[in-house]
């Protein structure tokens, strides 16, 4: 499998929301929602073939999750294209930490990993 250094051609931004109507403080279940939108600012047509993320909560504990593509698809991303897709994850603390990479393929048919930077997952009121 060849590899490109493209990550720099997508970028992936993220929007939070806490779901404090699937949430129970009490039992230590703490659900986010995630908004995510991969932009493709390069030359060529990518597709999104899987994904890794790495979910830390106020322990310490870390949760390693790696799937093929996103909520079920695969997408192609144009050039000047964005994909946006909604998801959740549940923690057992009220602040974590989420950050991970899609691995994409090129038109060219090579294939790289678009980082995604870390970011915060929080109750609201938990951090100052």
């Amino acid at each position: 499998m060849a590899v490109k250094n493209l990550e720099n051609s997508i970028y992936v931004s993220v929007e939070t929301e806490y779901a404090a109507e699937h949430s129970d403080a009490e039992q230590n279940r703490f659900v986010f929602f995630y908004y995510i939108t991969i932009h493709n600012r390069g030359t060529q047509a990518v597709q999104l073939i899987s994904r890794h993320w790495q979910i830390s909560d106020a322990t310490g504990k870390v949760e390693e999750v790696r799937g093929e593509g996103v909520v079920g698809e695969q997408p192609i991303i144009e050039p000047g294209e964005s994909h946006f897709y909604n998801s959740f994850c549940m923690l057992e603390t009220p602040v974590g930490c989420m950050q991970g990479s899609y691995q994409m393929r090129g038109e060219d048919e090579l294939y790289f990993d678009a980082p995604i930077a870390p970011f915060t997952l929080a109750v609201p009121g938990s951090l100052n």
